[in-house]
């Protein structure tokens, strides 16, 4: 086949109206990953009771979903660009279908933690791979923009959906449910992606350095738990330990990239002003945005005292709003400018955060929606024209590796916003003074989390337990307006660092098609 003949063949391809059902397989699988990241949340309290798992049990089954999708990102983009984004993909998805399963028959705290962590895995296959077929689906950039602006939306829709998708199953069925809803989606995206997804690949990959996939595991994982165990319990010697083994892991991982004729991750493309600078905004919104929903879910439920589906709704106008700004991101961005577009949505979000300074028990659900619908544009905007510049920044070949670096930015933010903001609201709310005469062990309990608050109130004379609660509960509230409020600076920020390293950065315009 001539160089003219195969040009013919791909513009063909690219106007085929099947490349948007291609896209919308693929958004099924980015839509799922996102709600399984947040939908174990609500179950939290049925699995506890169901498997008795301790404290730290507990933690490690919530967080090491996160920890290795996070981890493994960037190798397993590297390693679509070499076997073939498709196959991947649809690995990935059988095994995430099949794992799902033994998440949810888990009979042990140790099974779960295995399940989550084989979940992760399987999880880490699905996202870099989504992107990087979206960039070599769409070769028009504005049609591509348009794809990605969905694309994002599933993802921003789907962390948002997954407390009402929640809520809903734990008023009807058991726990285990929140897995099994992934089976029949898996099923529909293998099924019809055999057929409609075309396969690509960098034609002259190199060999996939096993060294470099341990290097960015280890760095990545230690980074993310040292934080959180900082968060958690303060500056111990295993967090600091953690620490130092994984910025030593990700120092060698850098060196090693630069010495490398392959390398997993090209480390040029920091180099791009446009690139880096995308990368910073796409990290933080996700900082912001997850930390304020992942609060605000307690706060609803704990300190507004409204049921799992109740608190999962009035959380929706955030989906709503990331949707729309997401599918009109790129025209935005053409029309005004990348930085406009950028530091407006981070802007955007930061002013939900402020907003979320002046929250408390009475606050009505009105207010609370604007607040989270103006998040959720931001959020939508931003996250969405980062993850285009991303892309379009770099050759086709790289597309793997590259979206790997979009989705471990936003990975890394959700981790770090829940764990940061997370330290300063269990700082704050740990001050409270419990009422004169509690016994010492409720005090304890308490004092640990707002949960063990209102279970121990349950256990105490009803003036007692409802004086404990209400302090308890003005703690966390105090706690939330404070993270709230660094939040918004640091999105502030953020908007200001992103007017600048966005400057001159365009969007490709479409073209034109005889």
């Amino acid at each position: 086949m001539t160089s003219t003949d195969q040009q013919a063949t791909a513009t063909e391809a690219t106007r085929s109206p099947g490349r948007w059902l291609a896209l919308a397989v693929l958004v099924l699988a980015v839509l799922l990953v996102a709600v399984d990241a947040t939908v174990l949340g609500l179950a939290t309290p049925f699995l506890s009771e169901d498997l008795k798992p301790s404290g730290t049990q507990l933690l490690w089954i919530g967080d090491v979903y996160s920890f290795v999708i996070a981890g493994l990102l960037v190798s397993m983009g590297s390693l679509g660009d070499r076997i073939g984004r498709k196959k991947l993909l649809l690995v990935g998805a059988v095994a995430f279908g099949a794992v799902s399963v033994l998440n949810a028959y888990a009979t042990s705290p140790e099974l779960m933690i295995l399940a989550r962590a084989m979940l992760g895995v399987a999880g880490a296959t699905l996202m870099p791979s989504t992107l990087a077929l979206i960039r070599n689906i769409f070769h028009d950039p504005k049609e591509r923009s348009l794809a990605v602006g969905i694309w994002g939306a599933a993802a921003s829709a789907g962390a948002a959906v997954g407390p009402v998708v929640g809520g809903f199953l734990l008023e009807h069925f058991w726990w285990g449910s929140v897995f099994l809803i992934n089976l029949p989606v898996m099923a529909v995206l293998v099924l019809v992606g055999i057929k409609l997804l075309p396969e690509s690949r960098d034609p002259s990959p190199g060999p996939w350095d096993l060294t470099s996939v341990a290097l960015s595991l280890i760095g990545i994982v230690s980074v993310v738990y040292a934080v959180k165990e900082a968060a958690v319990h303060g500056v111990r010697a295993d967090a600091a330990a953690a620490a130092a083994i994984g910025l030593a892991a990700l120092y060698w991982f850098v060196r090693r990239q630069l010495t490398l004729a392959s390398p997993l991750l090209d480390m040029r493309l920091f180099h791009h002003r446009g690139f880096s600078g995308a990368v910073l905004a796409d990290l933080l919104t996700i900082f912001g945005l997850s930390g304020l929903v992942f609060f605000l879910s307690q706060f609803l439920q704990l300190v507004q005292l409204r049921s799992p589906l109740e608190a999962g709704l009035i959380e929706l106008p955030a989906a709503i709003g990331a949707v729309g700004a997401g599918l009109m991101a790129g025209h935005l961005a053409r029309r005004a400018s990348v930085r406009s577009a950028v530091s407006g949505g981070l802007t955007a979000v930061g002013l939900a955060l402020a907003a979320c300074t002046a929250i408390s028990a009475s606050t009505g659900v009105a207010a609370l929606g604007i607040a989270l619908f103006a998040g959720g544009v931001g959020a939508g905007l931003a996250f969405t024209v980062t993850a285009d510049v991303i892309l379009s920044s770099v050759p086709k070949e790289q597309a793997g590796a590259a979206s790997a670096v979009s989705e471990t930015a936003y990975e890394l933010g959700a981790a770090l916003g829940i764990a940061l903001l997370g330290s300063i609201v269990t700082g704050i709310y740990r001050g409270f003074t419990a009422p004169p005469g509690v016994p010492a062990e409720a005090a304890a309990a308490a004092h640990d989390s707002l949960g063990g608050a209102v279970d121990s109130a349950r256990d105490l004379p009803r003036e007692q337990g409802a004086a404990m609660l209400s302090a308890a509960q003005d703690a966390f509230t105090d706690g939330f307006q404070a993270a709230a409020a660094i939040g918004a600076a640091v999105l502030f920020a953020t908007a200001v660092a992103a007017w600048f390293l966005l400057r001159g950065q365009k969007l490709e315009e479409g073209v034109a098609h005889p």
